[in-house]
């Protein structure tokens, strides 16, 4: 018999979190089918009422093409789990990836979550949107943050969620976002983490990534203990980290990390470091993230190839620099087509969340189906999984909106270093970006 639930089924699950598109719930009831599950739940845009998105436009489809199960699909949302069970997890490796199931939900289940969870979500999420009432299903998953044991969450564990960015050629675009970031007055300070670092492969460097993020996380990373978040914001962004912060992170962490006073934060750190080191999952992502191989400058010309509309790039261009894409619209069609779908599938990978969860081995547990690492300051044994979350499908009629935020950061920062060139007197400099 098919679950759908329905309104009383609402005061069994929590509100977990949100990004730009979803809402996240985990469960509290008692039922065996969604223990260790976590509900991920379409939003709608508030100021342009509630309406669910189509499915793949005529140009999606042709994108797509070699997908036969993405395009055959007439919903949206379950487009978008296709996409993960056949484009991203094969790139990423099907260890690291859950592509989830959709479960029926009523309508009268999604006015009572939106009713329930609305006090707890930032408010200028809430002025932004709300629960998209008009679906029909929601995704539900595995709860990553958690390890589990048949019906039942087995130990202690913690886990971590970093907000993975991409690398745009000598200066990440993660660093000019920030200055974007800082003049609009999203952010206090500039966060020092570095995704260089993160992806260096250097057990050194990584560790600096992580102290680095610890000590900015904006909504860039967060932690989890027995699946309730101990630091970093729930639905935006968080603040620095002061002693307060610190000491509560410190204190949370004794009943997990066997360490001396005020080590258990070092010793942590470290654990996460080694993990991402031995896993090597950031050498696959980069991988896919290196699929966009002209950056959205580029990407756009063969946007508005696909679509047969007048590049509006173009026209503001001088003949001189127009010159530079003219080899991307004398392009076949089936080579705009890879363009495109390579952007867009690095995008997913630019955009979306690594989710670590470590549980610590009992005295006398010598064997487990997961990695595991050990942690030499605290003669501790970590049972741990990675996975990837937050994988959209990114939609081809965001591309001119891509376009428009890339010029914004870039612009951004370009005043921002030449204004910072003419009080130190250096001449500005020509460098790519």
């Amino acid at each position: 018999m098919e679950v759908v639930l329905k309104e009383k089924d609402a005061a069994d699950w929590v509100y977990r979190g949100e990004g730009a598109a979803n809402l996240v719930l985990s469960y509290i009831g008692s039922s065996p089918l969604f223990i260790g599950k976590v509900m991920r739940i379409r939003k709608a845009p508030r100021h342009e009422g509630v309406k669910s998105p189509s499915a793949l436009t005529a140009h999606e489809r042709l994108l797509w093409k070699d997908v036969d199960e993405l395009i055959s699909s007439s919903d949206k949302e379950i487009a978008g789990r296709l996409f993960v069970q056949h484009v991203m997890k094969p790139l990423l490796g099907s260890n690291y990836v859950d592509a989830g199931m959709h479960v029926l939900v009523s309508s009268k289940f999604l006015e009572t979550i939106e009713k329930e969870v609305i006090y707890q979500r930032p408010a200028w999420r809430v002025d932004t949107a709300q629960v998209d009432t008009h679906c029909d299903s929601v995704l539900l998953m595995s709860d990553h943050s958690v390890f589990t044991n048949g019906n039942l969450q087995s130990n202690s564990s913690i886990s971590f969620e970093i907000k993975e960015t991409a690398v745009k050629r000598r200066i990440t675009r993660f660093e000019m976002h920030q200055a974007l970031k800082l003049h609009q007055g999203e952010i206090s300070l500039r966060s020092e983490y570095n995704p260089l670092d993160l992806f260096s492969g250097s057990k050194e460097r990584i560790h600096k990534a992580i102290k680095d993020l610890f000590t900015t996380p904006q909504n860039n990373f967060r932690v989890f203990l027995n699946g309730s978040i101990v630091f970093g914001g729930l639905g935006g962004g968080a603040e620095d980290t002061n002693i307060f912060i610190a000491n509560a992170f410190e204190d949370a962490l004794k009943s997990v990390i066997l360490a001396d006073h005020d080590l258990c934060t070092e010793s942590l750190l470290t654990l996460v470091a080694e993990a991402v080191t031995k896993s090597g999952v950031l050498n696959r992502l980069l991988e896919v993230q290196k699929l966009d191989t002209v950056d959205i400058e580029g990407a756009i010309h063969a946007y508005y190839d696909i679509t047969r509309q007048q590049c509006m790039i173009c026209r503001e261009l001088s003949e001189e620099q127009a010159k530079i894409y003219s080899s991307l619209h004398s392009a076949s069609l089936d080579e705009s087509l890879r363009i495109v779908r390579d952007y867009l599938i690095a995008a997913t990978a630019k955009d979306c969340s690594l989710m670590m969860c470590f549980r610590p081995r009992k005295d006398g547990d010598s064997g487990s189906e997961h990695n595991n690492v050990y942690l030499e300051s605290t003669k501790q044994t970590f049972d741990f999984k990675v996975y990837f979350i937050d994988l959209d499908l990114k939609r081809l009629s965001k591309m001119e909106e891509y376009y428009e935020l890339d010029k914004k950061i870039v612009s951004c920062y370009r005043e921002m270093v030449e204004g910072r060139n003419k009080v130190t007197n250096i001449p500005a400099s020509n460098a790519a970006f």
